[in-house]
C-alpha cells in the first residue's frame, strides 16, 4: 500500500473516530468549564449566553458525562458514581429532537448516523423509545453507565417539552434535570420539584433570554448559596473572527441584539443605560499619565459580594476611566474571602495610595479580630492600609442617592467622557443587566457598578498618586534615586 493510501486510510479512521467518539474531541472554553465546576457545589445553575457560544453544546456534553459516567481527567464538577435518571427539557418536541436529541444521539432520521452524538453508539443499552406525534423524536434513551470504567447499570434520559404543561412533568424523582432554553417559571418549579431526593441531585438551565421574562433570571442573579449564574457573550467565543461576529450581530433584529449577543434578558425601557457597550469600551491603559487623578469606590458586600472599582480622572479632557475592578464572593468554604484584610490586599495591588470612597453602611460596627475588638467597617478597612476618606460617600450638594450619579454617567457616555477598560468582563456583565422596575433600580448583580457610582460621587476627593502597591512604588523610587541597588530584596520593604 502506498504512503498516500496509508494517509487516506488514516484520515478516514480519524474521521470515523471523531464521529463515533465525539466526547473525546470536545474542547470547552473557560465559561463552559466554569459552568461544569459549579455543579460540584450548586444545586441549581444557569448558563445565560448569547447565540453561537456553545451553551447547548457544552450542556449536552455534561448530560452525556452523567449518563455514561465517563468524565475527563480535568472534570471538577459533580460526578455520579451510579446510573442516573435524567430529564432533558426543551421548548417544543420538535426543538427537542432537532437540538438536544441530535447533539446526544446523532442526526435524527438517519439510521447510519445514530451514535454520532456525544453518546457513543456502543453505550446505548437498547434502541430509544419513540415519542408520539413528532417523526423520529425520541422519548427515552437507555445508556450503559460505568463508574471508574466498570459497568454498574443503565442510565435513562427522557426528552420533555414545555408545551406538554407541568402536569406531564410530575411523579418522578430525578438525579439531574436540564432545561435547554428558557422555561416558564411554573415549568421550572415542577422540574425543580423532581430533583429533591438526593444531595447530588442537580438542575441546570442553558438559554438565550429572548422572551422578556426576568423572574427566572432574577432567581439566579440574586446571591443564594444553592444557585449560580454564568453568563457568556459572543465576544468570548474565540472560534469566530471579529468579522464573523460583526456579521452575526448585524443579522439580529435591533430589539433582540443584546439578548443574542450578550445573553441578557430583553429588558426594553427598563434598562438604565440604553447605549451599546462599544461606546464606553477602551483598550487597557498600559500607561497612565501621572497628572491624572485617582479614586477607589467600594461596596462592602454585606449579604452580597464585596466589590471595588478604581476610577481615573483626566481633568484636562474631563474623562472618567474605570481602570480596574475587584469582585469577591466568599462563603463558608472560603471564609478568608469575606474578610477586610483579603479585600484590602486585592485592592492594594492596583492602587494602595489611592483614596477610597465608601458607602454609608461603613458606619456599622463589626466584630474585629480580637474577642473584645469592635470597630466600624470603614475603620477595619483603614486598619488594613486602605486610604479611606474621612466620611462616607455623598453627592456634592449633599445626600447619597445615586440618581444624580446615574444622570452624570449617562451624560458622560453620550459625550464620550466615560470609558471602561475592555478587559473588565464582570463590570460589563453587570452593565448589561442594570435595570429598573417600577422606577426603582433592581438591586441584583450590581456590586461593581455600585462601587463605581461611589467613586464618581466622590471624585472631588481624587488625588494624583502612584498606582500599584505603595511598597513597590517606594522601592522603585529608591532604586531610581540610587538609595538602594536594583537587586535589593523585597524583604527590605516588608513585601
Amino acid at each position: 500500500m502506498s504512503s498516500l493510501e496509508d494517509e487516506v486510510e488514516l484520515m478516514e479512521l480519524l474521521d470515523r473516530d471523531m464521529r463515533e467518539n465525539r466526547m473525546v474531541y470536545f474542547k470547552p472554553v473557560e465559561k463552559h468549564k466554569q459552568m461544569f465546576e459549579l455543579g460540584a457545589t450548586k444545586r441549581e445553575r444557569m448558563f445565560a449566553a448569547g447565540n453561537g457560544v456553545g451553551k447547548s453544546e457544552s450542556a449536552a456534553y455534561e448530560d452525556a458525562c452523567h449518563l455514561t459516567g465517563d468524565y475527563p481527567d480535568w472534570w471538577t464538577g459533580i460526578r455520579y458514581p451510579h446510573p442516573v435518571k435524567m430529564w432533558i427539557a426543551s421548548e417544543t418536541s420538535v426543538l427537542s429532537r432537532d437540538i438536544m436529541q441530535t447533539k446526544l444521539c446523532g442526526p435524527y432520521g438517519v439510521t447510519s448516523a445514530f451514535g454520532t452524538g456525544f453518546i457513543p453508539k456502543d453505550r446505548f443499552a437498547d434502541r430509544p423509545t419513540l415519542a408520539r406525534g413528532v417523526t423520529d423524536a425520541f422519548d427515552t434513551i437507555q445508556v450503559t453507565h460505568k463508574t471508574n470504567g466498570v459497568i454498574d447499570g443503565v442510565s435513562t434520559g427522557s426528552f420533555k417539552s414545555y408545551e406538554q404543561g407541568r402536569e406531564k412533568l410530575q411523579g418522578e424523582n430525578l438525579d439531574y434535570g436540564h432545561c435547554d432554553e428558557e422555561p416558564p417559571m411554573d415549568i421550572y418549579s415542577e422540574m425543580l420539584a423532581r430533583i429533591r431526593s438526593s444531595d447530588r441531585s442537580r438542575m441546570s438551565v442553558t438559554f438565550t433570554p429572548l422572551h422578556g421574562r426576568t423572574d427566572l433570571y432574577n432567581r439566579f442573579a440574586e446571591n443564594h448559596p444553592d444557585r449560580a449564574l454564568v453568563t457568556m457573550s459572543l465576544a468570548e467565543a474565540t472560534w469566530y473572527s471579529e468579522g464573523q461576529k460583526q456579521k452575526m450581530v448585524e443579522g439580529y433584529t435591533s430589539h433582540e441584539r443584546d439578548a443574542r449577543r450578550y445573553g441578557i434578558p430583553l429588558l426594553g425601557s427598563g434598562r438604565v443605560f440604553m447605549y451599546d457597550e462599544a461606546m464606553i469600551k477602551e483598550p487597557y491603559l498600559d500607561y497612565v499619565p501621572p497628572h491624572w487623578w485617582a479614586i477607589w469606590g467600594i461596596d462592602f458586600g454585606i449579604g452580597h459580594p464585596f466589590a471595588a472599582a478604581l476610577l481615573l480622572w483626566d481633568k484636562d479632557l474631563d474623562v472618567l476611566h474605570v481602570h480596574a475592578a475587584v469582585k469577591i464572593k466568599g462563603d463558608e468554604t472560603t471564609p478568608w474571602m469575606t474578610q477586610p484584610l483579603f479585600h484590602a490586599q486585592q485592592m492594594k495591588v492596583f492602587g494602595a495610595s489611592v483614596p477610597v470612597s465608601w458607602p454609608h453602611d461603613g458606619h456599622q460596627r463589626k466584630q474585629g479580630q480580637g474577642s473584645n475588638d469592635t470597630a466600624t467597617l470603614a475603620a477595619m478597612y483603614r486598619r488594613h492600609g486602605l486610604k479611606m476618606l474621612h466620611t462616607h460617600a455623598t453627592n456634592p450638594e449633599g445626600g447619597y442617592g445615586i440618581e444624580a450619579v446615574l444622570q452624570e454617567v449617562d451624560e458622560r457616555i453620550m459625550t464620550n467622557r466615560f470609558k471602561v477598560s475592555a478587559h473588565l468582563a464582570p463590570w460589563f456583565e453587570e452593565y448589561r443587566f442594570y435595570h429598573r422596575k417600577e422606577g426603582l433600580i433592581v438591586p441584583i448583580n450590581n456590586d461593581i457598578l455600585d462601587a463605581t457610582w461611589k467613586a464618581v460621587m466622590m471624585k472631588r476627593f481624587a488625588k494624583q498618586v502612584p498606582l500599584g502597591n505603595w511598597v513597590q512604588n517606594q522601592k522603585h523610587r529608591a532604586q531610581q534615586m540610587g538609595i538602594i541597588s536594583p537587586g535589593a530584596s523585597d524583604e527590605f520593604f516588608g513585601i
